[in-house]
């Protein structure tokens, strides 16, 4: 169900053809294919921006946007300033499609940001920076955590039924491709955080001709005494050779 403040045309108005389904369809299982080739977590992010601008009509500019705890707002690949900009006025304001109405509708449309009465304080910024019109998309609802796509056109009203049906398609997408930069991201940092306790440990056998296990040992009790996380104690030891000093 799409949250629009005001029913209006737009551009690409209207029930997709059969044959424009399977076009998009094509599209979308290319779009899936190429992914596979991406290897980090703003690459990933940056393909789908470009691919939303590409696919959905009407769409100008794009962004990823993730929403915690329904106040800090992050954009992630904005395609050029509008949407990062956008994005900083909605967590300056307090309120915008992201911060209110994406947590409830699957989709939230504004047809008219000049004449948009939902968010006043965000409404009248977000036409002055240019954006006249704009569609948002849920990626996924966590609690207080929110992810959505969000599509912008310097028009007012430049979205129509074709761009919510095919933009539901992309965020669909979207979402498992956030989903499996999230999951690259995490074990980026795992894997950088199991290499600096391995250097830690390294460092400690040497100097005390000790074993892995007492190296680690050791690493966690001045962890626990110092109050500091291990990654941080090992990140300590690898850049001073020195364990904190008030680990003792």
């Amino acid at each position: 169900m799409v949250d629009n403040s005001a029913e209006a045309p737009g551009h690409g108005q209207g029930d997709l053809s059969s044959a424009s389904l399977e076009d998009i369809a094509e599209q979308m299982s290319d779009l899936a294919r190429s992914l596979q080739a991406e290897k980090d977590e703003e690459s990933i992010l940056r393909h789908m921006v470009k691919a939303a601008i590409d696919l959905v009509p009407g769409a100008e500019e794009a962004s990823i946007t993730v929403v915690t705890g329904r106040e800090a707002v992050q954009s992630h690949a904005p395609s050029d300033d509008l949407p990062e900009r956008v994005d900083a006025l909605q967590a300056e304001t307090g309120q915008g499609p992201c911060l209110s109405a994406v947590f409830e509708h699957r989709t939230v449309g504004v047809p008219d940001m000049a004449t948009e009465d939902r968010w006043p304080r965000f409404a009248p910024g977000a036409a002055a920076l240019g954006a006249a019109s704009m569609l948002a998309f849920q990626l996924f609802v966590e609690g207080d955590n929110l992810g959505a796509l969000n599509l912008y056109s310097r028009s007012a009203h430049a979205f129509g039924t074709d761009s919510e049906e095919i933009g539901l398609l992309v965020a669909a997408h979207a979402a498992v491709a956030f989903a499996e930069s999230q999951k690259m991201a995490q074990m980026h940092d795992a894997l950088a955080s199991r290499d600096l306790i391995g250097q830690a440990k390294g460092i400690l056998m040497e100097r005390y001709k000790i074993t892995a296990a007492q190296a680690f040992i050791l690493l966690g009790h001045s962890s626990s005494r110092s109050n500091i996380k291990l990654v941080k104690i090992a990140e300590h030891l690898t850049g001073t050779g020195e364990l904190p000093r008030q680990a003792g």
